[in-house]
């Protein structure tokens, strides 16, 4: 929050030096830089203010180096712009020019970046960060300030961008540093994602039964793993993938107990084909890792009475799922995909240190 100073209080009057301190501060969630509507956060703003020649002493500027657009978002856009890539190129920019941030107005869904620190504020001195660190962002490109000087490649096949361009970060802003044990750009696949194999870890227990939709993309096949892990010699994880090959990778890499093809936007099938791979029984966890539309009762009709259901898929309609689950009688928790819990960062990065295969992958695929 601002704090304005009357016009007769100038730095030479009286008491005015804690006063001078708090003129340049601003919200520690970032409300200073809304632009429209008035009242906001950053997330639901229209527009953020994104000219970065004046900072406040709460804030971090970054020199960003790559987007990684939420895979909901990037997946809209490319079918919007029919594949063409400078098309892909002139939304993106548009979305930049509207908003001053980069969040998808038909998704609402942003993603991440790596950058290099330009500059810490003088009243966050006690961050461990200084210019010169290389860090990624933990928090969506949908609140983050941002201004693209020139976007110089587009890898539609990881949903990256490659930029010249500026963004802040808010005293509240997560960040992490980059690995010195691994390749920039394959932590940014894992930490673009780190909130779904972390709430994993944190959801799962010994003796359960998961079903992840999803299990081929990055978050689906970082969740399967750590699900394997948590539910030990008497769970069963079970990961569904709409492509064939996509069950050979997954197969090969050992994270699922079974793999079903299916098409998640079919829920009376699918939900026949899941619980088949299940001895017929319903599962105790599902986890929803989709990048399309209208996969909600496919996720909650599997789920047993008080089972979890964890949507961290953005392209979720939340409104559908309650409606959803409420239609069927399904007495479920269902948690709605924040991308963040406790040591997301941490325990989705040492996944890849434990999982030679799984590390091979995401380098092969993902860098």
């Amino acid at each position: 929050m601002l704090v304005s100073q009357d016009p007769d209080e100038g730095p030479d009057a009286p008491g005015a030096g804690p006063m001078e301190d708090l003129m340049t501060m601003g919200c520690k969630y970032g409300s200073h830089r809304v632009l429209e509507p008035a009242g906001v956060l950053p997330q639901p703003a229209l527009r953020l203010d994104n000219d970065f020649s004046t900072l406040r002493d709460n804030e971090i500027l970054v020199d960003v180096a790559a987007l990684n657009i939420d895979s909901a978002s990037f997946t809209q856009i490319e079918t919007e712009a029919g594949h063409d890539l400078a098309k892909i190129e002139a939304k993106i920019l548009e979305i930049v020019g509207q908003k001053g941030k980069m969040q998808n107005p038909v998704t609402g869904s942003g993603g991440m970046f790596i950058g290099t620190v330009a500059k810490v504020g003088s009243a966050l001195k006690d961050h461990d960060l200084k210019p010169g660190d290389k860090i990624a962002s933990l928090v969506s490109l949908s609140l983050t300030p941002l201004k693209i000087e020139k976007i110089l490649k587009i890898h539609p096949d990881i949903d990256r961008v490659e930029v010249k361009a500026q963004a802040v970060l808010f005293e509240s802003g997560l960040y992490a540093k980059l690995p010195a044990d691994m390749d920039e750009g394959l932590a940014l696949a894992a930490l673009d994602v780190a909130g779904a194999p972390a709430q994993a870890a944190k959801l799962v227990k010994p003796g359960q039964s998961v079903l992840i939709l999803g299990a081929g993309g990055k978050s689906g096949m970082l969740v399967a793993y750590e699900a394997m892990k948590r539910v030990g010699p008497t769970g069963r994880v079970v990961g569904n993938v709409y492509l064939a090959e996509d069950k050979q990778t997954l197969d090969d890499l050992g994270v699922c107990h079974t793999v079903v093809v299916a098409d998640a936007t079919r829920p009376v099938p699918f939900l026949n084909a899941v619980l088949e791979a299940n001895h017929g029984r319903e599962y105790d966890i599902v986890v929803n890792c989709v990048n399309v539309q209208n996969t909600e009762m496919s996720t909650i009709l599997p789920c047993r009475q008080e089972g979890i259901v964890y949507f961290f898929s953005m392209a979720t309609h939340f409104g559908k799922a309650a409606l959803g689950a409420e239609g069927v009688g399904k007495d479920v928790t269902m948690i709605v995909g924040n991308g963040y819990t406790k040591d997301h960062a941490e325990i989705t990065l040492w996944e890849l240190r434990e999982n030679p295969k799984l590390r091979k992958l995401f380098e092969e695929r993902y860098v």
